[in-house]
């Protein structure tokens, strides 16, 4: 191993060995910001979905660890480890990362955004660690309280707001990816992780399904849901048709994002499909984005 190399290595040890001391589990990073660890159930067949109960390393998010000598462990097993990846959602912390992507050729103001929502639920958010990515971005650290699980999710809240959960993880500060280096924004190292505003709790929790009984719903239940449905789907639309050059599949991702989540996907694809076409986007083009936002939205997350 090089010389730089192995500095890397060293330095992103010395960075993850630090975190677990304030109780953040962590895990060993590639430079592609990828656990650095291979499945150690790679070649098996059938294929095995193991979450690190067999004992062994390799099981990327589900390896992380606040214990020094496990820590230590698995960068042995990773010399080539360039940064760590901290796991969200665990104890002490239950930490939430909110990451706001950067987006300006695309028109995508992710802080702006965020901003927007903090005005129309009402909350602030507080002062609290803050990483800077090397695309420009940034990744807000919050905690969760007790009880509440928060699920990963792309551009749900809103285009280039992405959140990291249960079963997900942030780059680490002091990382080095082949992009370049994640580090603390001024001011923000001395702080520790704030918790999540109860408005911006409420829109990153999802709302239990109310259950239904044998009967079925009732009539003017029906009625209603489907008159906010429509209002929903006509919005929808409007706002993938009112994408200029530059935002049409980022908008047209969103919004069937919130069809499926709603659940009147099936109803509104052939509008949705319409109104990307207008904008330029070809048919062929609209449908894979929706095929897209399907899997992400109907994929379930890791318990």
């Amino acid at each position: 191993m090089a010389t730089t190399d192995r500095q890397t290595a060293t330095l992103a040890l010395a960075h993850a060995l630090s975190a677990a001391e304030r109780g953040l589990p962590v895990f060993p990073l590639s430079a592609t910001k990828l656990p650095a660890l291979r499945s150690p159930h790679r070649d098996e067949d059938p294929p095995v979905h193991c979450r690190g109960a067999c004992g062994l390393p390799g099981h990327g998010v589900h390896d992380a660890t606040t214990d020094p000598a496990a820590v230590r462990a698995l960068f042995a097993a990773a010399p080539r480890a360039t940064g760590y990846g901290i796991a969200c959602g665990r104890q002490p912390h239950r930490l939430i990362g909110i990451d706001l992507d950067i987006d300006t050729t695309h028109g995508n103001d992710s802080v702006a955004a965020l901003r927007q929502l903090a005005l129309q639920h009402l909350f602030t958010i507080p002062p609290t660690v803050t990483v800077l990515t090397p695309s420009g971005g940034r990744h807000l650290w919050l905690t969760g309280p007790p009880g509440a699980s928060v699920p990963n999710s792309a551009g749900r809240l809103a285009p280039g707001i992405d959140v990291r959960g249960a079963g997900g993880y942030l780059v680490g500060p002091g990382s080095v990816t082949t992009h370049g280096r994640y580090r603390l924004a001024p001011g923000t190292a001395h702080l520790a992780p704030a918790p999540c505003p109860r408005g911006l709790l409420r829109l990153l929790t999802p709302a239990p399904h109310p259950r239904r009984s044998a009967a079925g719903p009732a009539p003017a239940g029906r009625q209603v849901r489907q008159v906010r449905q429509a209002r929903q789907g006509k919005g929808l639309v409007q706002f993938v048709r009112a994408a200029h050059e530059g935002q049409r599949n980022t908008r047209l991702f969103w919004a069937a994002c919130r069809a499926y989540e709603h659940g009147f996907s099936d109803d509104l694809a052939d509008a949705l499909t319409e109104a990307a076409v207008a904008t330029g986007l070809t048919e062929q083009e609209a449908r894979a984005t929706i095929a897209s936002a399907a899997r992400l939205t109907t994929r379930r997350p890791n318990p």
